[in-house]
């Protein structure tokens, strides 16, 4: 029998009709996506075990890849991905960058003047604060995009709005009150595609990223001195954030992006240097940059 028991499946973290579930659908249209509750969920379905203590995954839950949202233009990195991956033992194979538009939906019968609240993913509140301040609404924190445009559907208030995709008003059969409704038109998340597979993307064929997460010695200058590499070599470093680990003030952890293939002499150079200056240093990926990147270096500034 074919059809989609047959096909590839890609998790992401979410409802269907959410955001993640649009890039799944955009980025591998020949891969089945499968909506996860949690990012935790997500990740141990590629990773075929759990992730955390008690997590159990069935073999009806597993998945080839992950569409896991790392970073937003307006708003920022997402919560506890970077924390995630080191855990789950994944490789990012790819990079997706999408366009996100949120759409203010609400129950039949309902009018912007008879909603009184506005619910969604604490991301997507951020970066439409200016439409929900100019409608006077309460925002309302949900799970998730799709998980919040579905139970305001469930509800069948009329004073009750989401902020979701035009997706998650067609599956969940709710009327769209304002179109777009994000504070900055360029708004942007950049996606990571996760693996079971190690394998890197080939040093020829175009313009590459390498990420790695890495912590310091614990001695004087010891990130100073282990970034100056990547200066001295002249490799453009495009994200550098810190974490803590395990709660603790005194263990922090570096997650990296660098343009760069580490076969290329002068980044092997960078690495080594790192290395030296570090407690623990992994590559979590080597995969083509997306054309996204060139296309905003190109962009005019203003």
């Amino acid at each position: 029998m074919s059809g989609t028991a047959d096909k590839p499946r890609i998790a992401y973290q979410g409802e269907p009709g959410a955001n993640s579930h649009m890039a799944c659908d955009l980025a591998f249209p020949d891969m089945v996506a499968l909506p996860c509750a949690t990012f935790e969920d997500a990740f141990a379905a590629v990773a075929g075990r759990g992730i955390v203590p008690g997590q159990h995954v069935r073999r009806a839950d597993q998945a080839e890849r992950a569409m896991i949202p790392i970073e937003n233009s307006a708003n920022g990195r997402v919560a506890d991905v970077h924390r995630l991956m080191p855990l789950a033992k994944l490789n990012i194979v790819g990079e997706f960058f999408m366009p996100i538009h949120h759409q203010l939906l609400a129950p039949k019968g309902a009018t912007l003047g008879t909603i009184r609240t506005v619910q969604s993913h604490v991301q997507a509140l951020g970066q439409c604060r200016g439409k929900i301040r100019e409608l006077g609404l309460r925002a309302v924190i949900g799970e998730d995009t799709a998980g919040s445009a579905a139970e305001v559907a469930r509800a069948g208030d009329v004073t009750r709005a989401a902020l979701a995709s035009t997706l998650a008003a067609e599956i969940y059969g709710l009327e769209v009150l304002a179109r777009d409704v994000e504070d900055t038109p360029d708004n942007t998340t950049r996606f990571v595609v996760l693996s079971r597979d190690s394998s890197w993307a080939p040093r020829s064929g175009g313009p590459t990223v390498t990420s790695f997460v890495f912590r310091v010695r614990n001695i004087p200058a010891a990130l100073y001195k282990a970034l100056g590499g990547f200066a001295t070599n002249g490799i453009n470093m495009t994200k550098l954030e810190s974490y803590q680990l395990d709660g603790a003030f005194t263990a922090t952890q570096f997650y990296a992006d660098v343009e760069g293939h580490p076969e290329d002499a002068a980044l092997a150079r960078a690495l080594d240097e790192l290395g030296y200056f570090c407690e623990e240093l992994a590559i979590l990926g080597v995969y083509r940059a997306h054309p996204f990147r060139s296309r905003q270096s190109a962009a005019p500034r203003t």
